[in-house]
């Protein structure tokens, strides 16, 4: 099956993950857009952008172990073996249990090391508050991630897209309400601020799990995959098996992750507005990535379903079509921050000293678009045939050796602020883009003489 060929099957699965992962993002960016027309907007955002990275960061990190269940259930899919996807998804939700209760105490503990950082204290103390309300959505958070691996990979995504979307919603009504606060005669909800938005998103997230549960309970009862069947299968060394793979990935995503955590925490020690200019680039940076980050997840199904299927052929034109997806969505957004970077950054905020800050982040945004579409849908690719490593190596590699001590050095050596972070961070993404596109082409030649083989 050709490259071509495989477009149109990617699209039809990628587009519902696309809504569903863009609508995901639109949660923080409401957050952002919010706060950003309370009194003190740089202060206001600022301080969710500590906590939003912070949680993120290390949410992400550990939910990442999870990814490994990409790789076992839609191979299983692909050989027809429901019974033992069912297996993987009740030790992925004992795992995911474990996982939430890790973050949950990490969450609890992060205050007494935040308030101690040479950041200003106030915009410390509104994000530890804001860190707080977005913990307890954290349980909702693991389950909504374990479920919605099991119906991708049995190519139910409908269900994920119309739960994003919903809401986002009511996250948005969540963050008018107690952001602001409002009263009805007897009924009053006082103004939490920055507070409120983080409730607000905690809210939004258990809606989401629940939405998950009510949508796997409905096609079961359409489809019987058998799920009632996977209690009386449990075996620890399953969850050893599903850790095992999917460390890697996580520990890819919270290289990638933490690397934009440690540049916020560097910008944070240069003042409010800075960091405020920062938070909004990354807002829109994060958004226009979760287009090819959801044709990566499709890639993980395509390219794992068709080994299942042991036509290793198809895995490599599903992976070559994911990525010439991603990387040509994210060459379209580069070309919008360049054209239009004011109108986006005024989208967030009227405060003209916050514009200007954002703007030439946005630029720098632009110049790392199509690598980071590159990188991402080439991962997707790779842990749908099994290689949860080299995302991981590659990134340790280009983010924290080369990008981070290039970005320091323009930063503060040269004295060009947020900008020489992000330039850091533009070549790190470069590196990372090129390097695991080559990794797939190698992956690709193995796959295909696997099929001659078949063949014969």
């Amino acid at each position: 099956m050709s490259v071509r060929n495989q477009i149109r099957p990617m699209l039809t699965l990628a587009l519902p993950l696309i809504l569903a992962e863009v609508g995901w993002m639109s949660m923080g960016i409401v957050d952002t857009i919010m706060v950003g027309h309370m009194a003190n907007p740089a202060l206001a955002i600022a301080a969710a952008a500590l906590g939003q990275v912070l949680y993120n960061t290390v949410a992400f990190g550990i939910a990442g172990v999870l990814l490994g269940l990409d790789t076992y259930l839609a191979q299983s899919h692909g050989a027809g073996r429901f019974d033992e996807a069912n297996r993987w998804l009740l030790h992925g939700l004992l795992l995911a249990a474990g996982l939430a209760l890790t973050l949950i105490l990490i969450i609890l503990c992060a205050p007494a090391l935040m308030l101690r950082l040479p950041i200003d204290h106030e915009v410390l103390t509104l994000s530890v508050s804001f860190l707080g309300a977005l913990n307890y959505g954290t349980p909702a958070l693991f389950l909504y991630f374990t479920l919605r691996r099991y119906l991708q990979a049995f190519n139910h995504v409908r269900p994920i897209a119309v739960a994003l979307v919903t809401a986002n919603l009511i996250n948005a009504i969540g963050n008018w309400l107690l952001i602001f606060g409002h009263t009805w005669g007897p009924i009053r909800i006082p103004a939490l601020g920055v507070t409120g938005a983080g409730l607000a998103t905690s809210v939004s997230r258990c809606y989401l799990a629940l939405f998950m549960v009510v949508s796997l309970w409905r096609i079961e009862r359409r489809h019987r995959y058998g799920l009632s069947s996977m209690v009386h299968h449990f075996e620890p060394t399953r969850i050893r098996r599903l850790a095992l793979l999917g460390a890697p990935a996580g520990g890819q995503i919270f290289v990638e992750i933490s690397i934009f955590g440690m540049v916020t925490f560097l910008i944070g020690t240069m003042g409010r507005l800075p960091l405020a200019g920062h938070e909004i680039a990354l807002n829109c940076a994060s958004f226009t990535f979760m287009v090819p980050f959801a044709i990566s997840a499709a890639a993980a199904v395509r390219v794992g379903q068709a080994i299942g299927r042991k036509a290793p052929a198809e895995a490599a034109s599903a992976g070559w079509a994911a990525i010439a997806l991603g990387a040509g969505a994210m060459a379209v957004f580069s070309a919008i921050y360049f054209l239009f970077p004011h109108l986006i950054a005024s989208s967030f905020t009227a405060d003209p000293a916050v514009i200007a800050a954002t703007i030439p982040l946005l630029f720098v945004a632009a110049i790392f678009q199509f690598f980071d579409g590159l990188q991402i849908t080439a991962t997707g690719a790779l842990r749908g045939a099994g290689n949860t490593h080299a995302g991981l190596i590659v990134q340790i590699i280009g983010y924290w050796i080369i990008g981070l001590p290039i970005g320091y050095l323009i930063a503060f050596h040269n004295h060009h602020g947020a900008v020489g972070l992000w330039l850091g961070l533009c070549a790190g993404l470069i590196l990372a883009g090129v390097a695991l596109t080559t990794i797939w082409h190698r992956t690709t030649k193995k796959l295909r003489a696997a099929s001659q083989l078949v063949s014969n």
